[in-house]
């Protein structure tokens, strides 16, 4: 009866980690701004969250921790998928409370040298976002949001599984691209 129990409680945890989760900010929220040390190709430099929305939509994706499965994964298709956000005019960037020495190792193995990845050792920014892993606060919850150049989020989405990561960012920000169009072509 006691297996049962631990059997039946080891699934239902399985069964909430692999359900998606919404991430507490919404769309039309502001983003909060944030400056971060980032490293691109195994180089340092300043991330600034008002500078890279002056170029374009920004996707901000959160995730626990470089070298592990998921985040390999993730990172993986990201770089894969960095064309499609260049000809959309967005600038992708990747964060985890890992430090920047280590990051400079997965921007250029893992990220392919293809977009930045930021330190947030101590998940400050992570938290502005709600983007905090429940079950173990050390690490920041694999979450993903697309920021309109307002520095409104608009789409945000939480899932420790990395699979629907680049393809619901992908779809919201063609969304968010067609939608300016519209608004400009009705523009006197």
């Amino acid at each position: 009866m006691v297996r049962i129990r631990q059997l039946m409680s080891i699934a239902v945890m399985v069964a909430l980690t692999a359900t998606p989760a919404f991430a507490a900010l919404k769309a039309g929220d502001a983003a909060p701004d944030f400056k971060l040390q980032a490293s691109l190709g195994g180089k340092v430099f300043d991330f600034d969250l008002a500078d890279a929305l002056k170029k374009g939509p920004v996707v901000l994706y959160f995730y626990p921790a470089a070298f592990t499965k998921g985040c390999t994964i993730e990172a993986h298709d990201f770089a894969e998928a960095i064309g499609q956000y260049q000809a959309l005019g967005a600038t992708v960037i990747g964060v985890s409370h890992d430090t920047i020495d280590t990051l400079n190792k997965f921007s250029v193995s893992e990220c392919r040298s293809k977009f930045p990845v930021a330190a947030d050792p101590t998940l400050k920014v992570a938290g502005e976002y709600d983007a905090i892993l429940k079950a173990n606060p050390k690490y920041a919850d694999r979450t993903s949001y697309v920021i309109a150049q307002d520095g409104k989020i608009a789409y945000a989405y939480s899932s420790l599984d990395p699979d629907k990561h680049v393809v619901n960012t992908l779809d919201a920000l063609k969304t968010l691209v067609q939608a300016a169009a519209v608004r400009q072509r009705q523009a006197p």
